[in-house]
């Protein structure tokens, strides 16, 4: 048996060709939520990258310092220079510790020996946060973490700041 070609209408060719351009259009519409969606994972990440906060390793003592420093920020088209901050000093060992300022309660700044009543502590001012001199928080106060660790790195006998790394515990 043969079979006979089937013809295509005119109804049937119409509703094909609008099909397919519709499809086209759909695809069109789609390519953008895609891209915006995939091309944050596909960027290279900055993280790592550490700022020069203008110490040299030699004037950082065992009394925590206050450090600001501003790092390059691009936002899509918006370039900007926020400041940071952080309480730099060394340890008993001799290490290098740099503390973030901001309270883990509610994102005050706290500062070192910012109370006469809590002296050798930081204090944020906001709701008596206390923390101890390493960023432990104290029990009994508002903070339940300890306050945030930056990465570092020494080059040259400068100090150079990364990320901001929260610590667990309470």
């Amino acid at each position: 048996m043969s079979k006979e070609k089937q013809q295509v209408s005119r109804r049937q060719f119409l509703n094909y060709s609008l099909m397919g351009v519709g499809g086209f259009m759909a695809a069109g519409l789609l390519v953008s939520p895609i891209r915006m969606a995939i091309d944050p994972v596909l960027k290279k990440s900055d993280s790592g990258d550490y700022a020069n906060v203008g110490l040299s390793v030699d004037d950082i003592t065992t009394e925590p310092q206050r450090v600001d420093w501003t790092i390059e920020q691009v936002d899509g088209w918006y370039e900007s220079e926020p400041s940071k901050t952080a309480w730099v000093y060394k340890d008993d060992d001799g290490e290098i510790v740099a503390l973030s300022p901001i309270c883990t309660h509610l994102g005050c700044v706290v500062s070192w020996e910012g109370s006469e009543q809590y002296p050798e502590q930081f204090y944020c001012p906001c709701h008596d946060g206390r923390y101890e001199k390493d960023g432990t928080n104290i029990p009994g106060t508002p903070p339940l973490a300890p306050l945030a660790v930056y990465e570092q790195k020494v080059e040259n006998g400068i100090l150079f700041l990364g990320n901001a790394i929260d610590r667990k515990g309470a």
